[in-house]
């Protein structure tokens, strides 16, 4: 077990600052009183300061607190709310099993990725439109799970910190120094987002991961390996739970929709640290919508500021001298797109859009026998996955994920992660005003057939099958049109030089999942992470500290 350190004083005054918000239900976050009256002085071209981060992601809070540690003023902008205000049930976040407004960006139902249990839709609940924590971007043919607040993707996700293989690291982005990721950036990554390691011994022990037991001992009749996977969520704090001494979170059904305990999000990690050191303001519900370059060579961002039932209440002007675009795969993408296409930014790459692809996901799950339950009580945090990464025809890495529906279904369930060569473009739909993505499904079959043959040899191995009623109405052992990872629209050393800085602009720079070429093999956030900190650190001592 990993033991956290006790908490800095920066990560202190930023979680202070961040209750203080909730109680007062100010938009505005800020440690300084001064530093969020700075960013509201007015002047020419509307409020100035020196450098806006957009987004408040994992590429966003890297670079909001290297550039507030090194005393740079920086304002960050977060379409979605802060998410530490409990609701009339005296939680933050709603359950799985019980949804509610919360849970969704602007549905009147939920969109959860197991669709169906016996092909009945019960799993989905109607809500009211608000600004909800989950959402899902349908396109065309594939549909994107993307987390809305501050902390982004870090409040809905399974928290399942991993490092990828170094030898695979090197293909998808060999103009980057891996000895100086591995030795120094991955390192620091996992220090700051406070990754740690479940107990072996308890893991052996406890009802709640009898189901990952079960996905084990049949990958292992079929030769295939498992291994132990470092999470964010705070172990410790989960085996309390199984004592019943505290809340229960991972243990009460909870992680899409937001864990209201135990996972140390970034907005406790991170973006606590960045509030910390004074210098950083959040301004949530405020979405950038357009981006232009002033003379001068500032940027000039036109903002929207809406409630939390999407009411419009203003639309800001603010200009900046360094800007840090931390929206995401799909917002970093849309931004730049839009500006190129509608002549804002008309000198941007024609590299912007290309590269994108979900990172191999691939959803599956199988019917167990009778005599083998995968058990009532089950976490919905993963702590293994099946790796057959080595495999030379189709490498596979396959997260065991819970079902906790509270009663038993003999059902395992994986998100598979394949090693699929296909890519998709996105591209500015004008009358739309949005970046539609050009992908089909056919370019997921590669995938499909990655995770089939895994899962076909465990099935033979166990004499199981396929379940087919998870995944919609449709007879569909496979899931392939959607995705929890999307890489890729803004890639490194194509629509950037190789450390982020955005062609065409001086001061414009990507810093988050949209760097990284479709793949990378393993959950993404601690890459997008570590390669962040080696970016800002070279930007901030080439271009901004000058």
């Amino acid at each position: 077990m990993v033991a956290h350190q006790p908490l800095s004083r920066r990560r202190m005054l930023g979680l202070a600052a961040l209750g203080a918000a909730a109680l007062t239900g100010r938009t505005t976050i800020s440690a300084a009183p001064e530093a969020a009256a700075a960013t509201r002085a007015g002047g020419s071209g509307g409020t100035f300061v020196p450098a806006v981060v957009v987004g408040t992601g994992y590429g966003a809070a890297v670079s909001a607190l290297r550039l507030g540690e090194a005393g740079v003023p920086t304002l960050m902008l977060e379409m979605g709310r802060l998410w530490n205000q409990p609701g009339p049930d005296g939680k933050v976040f709603s359950g799985m099993l019980t949804p509610d407004k919360r849970s969704s960006w602007f549905k009147t139902r939920t969109e959860a990725p197991l669709g169906s249990f016996l092909w009945l839709d019960l799993a989905n609940r109607d809500i009211e439109p608000y600004a909800g924590v989950l959402d899902r971007v349908n396109f065309d043919q594939m549909s994107v799970y993307v987390g809305r607040g501050v902390g982004g993707g870090s409040l809905v996700n399974g928290g399942m910190a991993v490092t990828p293989r170094r030898s695979y690291f090197e293909e998808v982005l060999p103009q980057v120094d891996a000895a100086e990721m591995y030795g120094t950036y991955f390192p620091r990554a996992n220090s700051t987002l406070r990754v740690n390691n479940i107990d072996p011994g308890w893991f052996e022990r406890t009802e709640w991961y009898q189901f990952a037991r079960v996905s084990r001992e049949q990958a292992a009749k079929a030769g295939l390996g498992t291994t132990f996977v470092p999470n964010v969520y705070d172990w410790d704090y989960m085996r309390r739970e199984a004592d019943g001494t505290v809340p229960r979170s991972a243990l009460d059904a909870e992680v899409i929709y937001g864990n209201n305990h135990g996972k140390v999000s970034l907005d406790k990690s991170y973006l606590a640290a960045a509030l910390g050191t004074g210098k950083v303001t959040i301004e949530t519900l405020h979405q950038v919508r357009t981006i232009r370059r002033q003379q001068d060579g500032t940027y000039l961002l036109t903002v929207e500021q809406k409630d939390a039932e999407g009411t419009l209440l203003a639309t800001k002007e603010i200009s900046c001298r360094h800007l840090f675009l931390g929206a995401g795969s799909l917002g970093s993408t849309e931004l730049l797109l839009r500006a190129r296409e509608t002549g804002t930014l008309p000198d941007l790459s024609s590299e912007i859009g290309g590269g994108w692809g979900p990172n191999g996901n691939i959803m599956t799950a199988r019917a167990n026998h009778m005599w083998n339950p995968t058990g009532t009580k089950q976490s919905s945090i993963p702590a293994l996955g099946i790796d057959d990464w080595d495999n030379p025809d189709a490498p596979v890495f396959a997260e065991i994920a819970p079902m906790p529906a509270g009663l038993e279904t003999w059902v395992s369930l994986y998100l598979a992660i394949t090693k699929n060569p296909q890519r998709g473009t996105f591209v500015y739909d004008a009358a739309k005003d949005r970046a539609d993505l050009r992908w089909t499904r056919e370019q997921n079959a590669p995938a499909v057939a990655a995770a089939k043959a895994l899962f076909d040899r465990v099935n033979k191995a166990n004499t199981t099958i396929y379940r087919y009623d998870l995944f919609g109405k449709q007879l569909k052992a496979f899931a392939d049109d959607f995705c929890y990872h999307p890489l890729g629209g803004c890639v490194l050393g194509k629509a950037t030089d190789n450390y982020g800085r955005v062609s065409g602009y001086e001061n414009l720079y990507v810093t988050d999942g949209s760097l990284i070429p479709g793949s990378i093999g393993v959950n993404p956030f601690v890459t997008i992470t570590a390669l962040a900190e080696r970016n800002v650190e070279r930007v901030i001592k080439e271009d901004v500290k000058k």
